[in-house]
């Protein structure tokens, strides 16, 4: 293939049509990784500025010594592996639907590596982060019931921007008070969003956790040539 192209991996999954592929984006001179589902951009390692945040502020606001946290959403990594950088983190378990991604990450062939795959406190699983988030058991089928100091969430667009419409529910009253059970006391939420604060969400959340707030993620979009601002909400379970 062109050194201006590269498809690296090609997949038929539930969700349709799954592809993995490297280009050259002659503006910038440098190369992007990304992942297509049925011909719609849904990630790549152009700005990872957000999905770092996704990580780094609900752990600068936890309490806990050794923290056990849950990311919903694997994508290219960059969410996990800032959290693996807090080296108080006791475990990371991370949830994605779709088992090529996780099988790139045991492969290597993501920027990051075998960075995530290789660290024993991180745990791939493949699931339905939303499933699991309705069901008796919770996120653990190996320890019904069992609770996170973090669970950190990237899989939809915005709290009403579904990849799937059965998502919907999660972000309803009830699907929050659910999760909001599913934390250890001062645990925290997190969710990414790719729009800036809403504030009907951020009242929503404020009826379900002791505390809830909204933080912009501000970055330069080169392409662009403007700031784009995403959204990183927090609710913080009570003590």
């Amino acid at each position: 293939m062109s050194h201006f192209f590269e498809e690296l991996d090609y997949s038929k999954t539930p969700l349709g049509e799954l592809v993995l592929r490297r280009r050259r984006i002659l503006k910038l001179d440098r190369d992007v990784v990304e992942v297509i589902l049925n011909d719609e951009h849904l990630m790549s390692d152009y700005f990872t500025v957000s999905e770092v945040a996704l990580a780094n502020i609900p752990m600068a606001l936890l309490a806990a010594d050794a923290p056990d946290i849950l990311v919903g959403g694997l994508g290219l990594g960059y969410t996990a592996d800032a959290v693996l950088g807090h080296d108080h983190v006791r475990s990371l378990t991370v949830i994605d639907y779709l088992a090529p991604v996780i099988r790139w990450h045991h492969q290597g062939i993501l920027p990051l590596g075998t960075t995530l795959s290789d660290d024993p406190r991180c745990t791939l699983v493949e699931g339905d982060f939303f499933a699991l988030a309705r069901s008796g058991d919770g996120f653990d089928p190996q320890v019904p019931g069992r609770c996170f100091d973090g669970i950190f969430l990237d899989i939809d667009h915005t709290p009403d921007f579904y990849l799937n419409p059965s998502h919907a529910g999660f972000y309803s009253d009830d699907g929050l008070h659910r999760l909001s059970g599913q934390l250890k006391p001062g645990g925290i939420f997190a969710l990414w969003s790719n729009d800036p604060p809403q504030e009907e969400f951020l009242g929503r959340l404020r009826q379900h956790f002791a505390r809830a707030q909204a933080e912009e993620v501000v970055f330069f979009n080169p392409l662009l040539e403007e700031d784009c601002v995403q959204t990183v909400y927090i609710g913080i379970s009570r003590d």
